[in-house]
């Protein structure tokens, strides 16, 4: 009796975690696509700025950004250093989309959210130590090298801080961030971010003000990011 109690249990759990992805799924469509017939009857005209998404901080302080404060439109990513599907966006989309960021027509934004646990966190917070230094693309490249997560076993502190050094990072400065209650205060506040987004499973990104969700391909963040820049007259 108490096997098949289990098996009944074992069964509903995947399915709680299907429903609450099709719910999370549902809030971002509604909150970054629209919020009500007002918005729809004020898309900006070709040659104003639009909106910016409520989920754009914008913050010229944040480090886990790429592109200026004043880009004209901006890229929020939903993402976890253990995620497959981030993985293959941050190697496969990424790198076509920095060269908008460089050129100030896009503001990038990371969110980690760390769903997957442990090891999730110490990897965004060795990212954000990376960037204190100046070096979030690098680090973040190198977490989701060849578009695959890394293994548990190369999340652990010593990994992450043997990581810096191969990166030729400030190592004594790093391994201090990254052991820092602000770091650790920074990296769940963005984490926290995303829940209050209705993000439970990732990627999920918001670009010019409209939800992507899933490691959709290139070319749709290149033509969804043509289309906002149209918009805005740039």
């Amino acid at each position: 009796m108490a096997d098949r109690k289990s098996f009944r249990q074992s069964r509903l759990v995947p399915l709680l975690a299907v429903l609450v992805g099709i719910t999370a799924i549902a809030f971002v469509v509604v909150q970054a696509s629209g919020r009500g017939t007002d918005q729809a009857e004020h898309q900006p005209t070709p040659h104003s700025t639009p909106v910016r998404s409520k989920w754009e901080n914008r913050d010229p302080t944040d480090p886990m950004a790429f592109g200026p404060v004043d880009a004209p439109v901006g890229l929020v990513v939903f993402t976890d250093f253990q995620c497959p599907y981030c993985a293959k966006w941050s190697y496969d989309t990424l790198p076509k989309l920095l060269p908008f960021a460089d050129s100030g027509k896009l503001r990038i934004e990371l969110r980690d959210m760390n769903i997957f646990g442990d090891e999730s966190e110490r990897a965004a917070r060795a990212a954000y130590a990376a960037a204190g230094q100046g070096r979030l693309r690098d680090y973040h490249a190198a977490l989701f090298a060849d578009g695959r997560p890394r293994p548990k076993s190369e999340l652990s502190d010593d990994a992450l801080v043997t990581l810096a050094d191969r990166l030729h990072l400030d190592v004594p400065r790093f391994r201090t961030d990254y052991e820092s209650r602000t770091v650790l205060s920074a990296v769940r506040n963005k984490a926290s971010d995303g829940f209050t987004a209705g993000t439970y499973s990732t990627p999920a990104f918001i670009l010019g003000g409209q939800p992507i969700l899933g490691a959709q391909p290139t070319r749709v963040f290149l033509d969804k990011l043509q289309s906002a820049l149209d918009a805005s007259g740039h």
